[in-house]
């Protein structure tokens, strides 16, 4: 190659050669000045900006202040908790009516038969909600919640309905919800994340990290992953003994040298600007953090309220209890996963599957809602309940039900919601939403909406282009506040 040197404004573009390496890293040098929009509108030429920082204000008054996402994965039946239909069991065991067509999503045999959903419904409160008798703890806080019975999706298997309920689309690619929620409003806290995940087991959700994944935004956006289930919640938090605060101190500030020399090198790299921002979250994080999730400092009457003292609730109520500690120091967005690893699935034997689930979940929701409120804290705190589609009125495997996009249940309280209604509705067989629908888009801009962000005016510029949380659809259901 030759040694000739290309200058612009007097800065040497390429230079000699020595090895085939130099080579293939001068040839890509000039093609810099194309990407110098794209590097500006991502603010990467800047310092690695902390994740806690702001970038954009909330563009109306907010009702809610944070969120805790109860997802339930594997797809709950609303069938069978919040959706009452007396016709699924007057049918039960026939064929599909032939006013109803089995959905092209269905992924079950055609011609199923309809599967009785033997609950016992009650009314409960002063708002006369139904509910069955698998959740009456939940039961007891209907005057809290707005029930939505008319959501639907397209994603029609595990990984494609979780990934879009968590990002808006179907396949991979995209920021979650938590993500944005972070890039809008940033954290109350500087010394914890401001997006924080837990599972009810040692296992991943399906799509792993992708689910709570920053996506083409910043990675110092996406959620951090804490243990709900470990004695330390929090890994590799408290440095050894034998190393004293001056000598962590050197370590991480000599580490800290290095990350920044490389980062200013390869400054389109947002992992690295997440990584050196993470590890000076670590750091202030070790004077906040450990007492944050140090749940022996609640009283024994709040620990028997979460149910921490009986072993089928105390994975999940764990969780809960820590969400609110979290939330009560400033963080924004929090997720819990319950069933952790599509353990809501239930294509066979539904009846000894869900009950167990919800004896899990039912009497930790129910505190979560009553502690928020008690102290003061529900009127700004949302809590979603729900996973990434409901279950058919068909059967599958003669005991089971199967997966359904096209008609299912989720409830919020708190943050501003109007509780003690129901929105929306599906069938007489709750196959599909019919009134009200409410798809995920929709569903994602009521949560934007209540925390105060437009989800048309939440922008992020992404290869030229102004990207937006829900895919420039979705629609604040106002019905939710009024």
């Amino acid at each position: 190659m030759t040694s000739r040197l290309c200058h612009t404004f007097g800065v040497p573009h390429f230079s000699a050669a020595r090895s085939r390496r130099d080579f293939l890293q001068n040839c890509g040098g000039g093609f810099g000045a194309l990407a110098l929009n794209y590097l500006l509108s991502q603010d990467v030429l800047g310092a690695a900006r902390p994740a806690t920082i702001s970038t954009q204000k909330p563009h109306f008054a907010p009702t809610a202040k944070s969120v805790i996402w109860l997802f339930m994965e594997g797809g709950p039946s609303h069938l069978d908790t919040l959706d009452p239909k007396p016709l699924l069991n007057k049918l039960a065991g026939k064929p599909l009516p032939a006013t109803f067509s089995e959905p092209i999503t269905a992924m079950g045999e055609k011609g199923s038969p309809l599967l009785a959903a033997p609950r016992t419904w009650r009314q409960h409160g002063q708002s006369g909600l139904w509910a069955s008798e698998w959740i009456p703890h939940i039961a007891q806080c209907l005057d809290d919640i707005a029930v939505i019975r008319s959501c639907w999706t397209n994603g029609i298997n595990h990984s494609g309905g979780v990934c879009q309920m968590n990002t808006c689309l179907d396949v991979a690619g995209r920021p979650s919800l938590g993500a944005w929620v972070n890039y809008g409003l940033g954290s109350a806290n500087d010394n914890l994340p401001s997006f924080v995940v837990m599972c009810d087991n040692k296992g991943n959700p399906v799509n792993g990290p992708r689910n709570w994944s920053a996506g083409f935004m910043p990675a110092s956006h996406q959620g951090v992953r804490i243990s709900g289930t470990d004695t330390q919640p929090i890994a590799n938090l408290h440095p050894p003994v034998s190393i004293d605060d001056q000598r962590q101190e050197n370590k991480l500030a000599l580490l800290n040298r290095f990350n920044r020399r490389h980062y200013e090198q390869h400054r389109q790299q947002s992992e690295l600007a997440a990584r050196i921002e993470s590890f000076e979250l670590a750091f202030r994080m070790q004077a906040e953090a450990p007492e944050a999730v140090d749940l022996a400092n609640e009283s024994a009457e709040t620990q028997e309220l979460y149910g921490l003292n009986d072993e089928t609730t105390a994975s999940f109520g764990r969780n809960c209890l820590l969400a609110r500690r979290l939330v009560e120091r400033g963080v924004r967005f929090i997720q819990l996963y319950s069933g952790t690893g599509s353990k809501w699935d239930s294509h066979s034997a539904i009846e000894k599957n869900h009950p167990a689930l919800c004896r899990s979940m039912d009497r930790p929701v129910a505190a979560l809602l009553a502690d928020l409120k008690q102290r003061g804290m529900l009127h700004e705190t949302l809590v979603v309940w729900g996973g990434e589609f409901g279950r058919t009125p068909m059967s599958e495997k003669g005991d089971g039900r199967d997966h359904n996009p096209t008609g299912f249940t989720i409830w919020m309280a708190g943050g501003g919601v109007r509780g003690g209604q129901v929105i929306g509705a599906t069938d007489e067989l709750g196959l599909y939403a019919i009134e009200d629908k409410m798809h995920v888009r929709d569903i994602h801009a009521s949560i934007l909406g209540l925390l105060g962000l437009d989800n048309m005016a939440l922008t992020f510029n992404h290869k030229g282009r102004p990207e937006r949380p829900t895919i420039n659809e979705g629609t604040f259901n106002r019905q939710l506040v009024s």
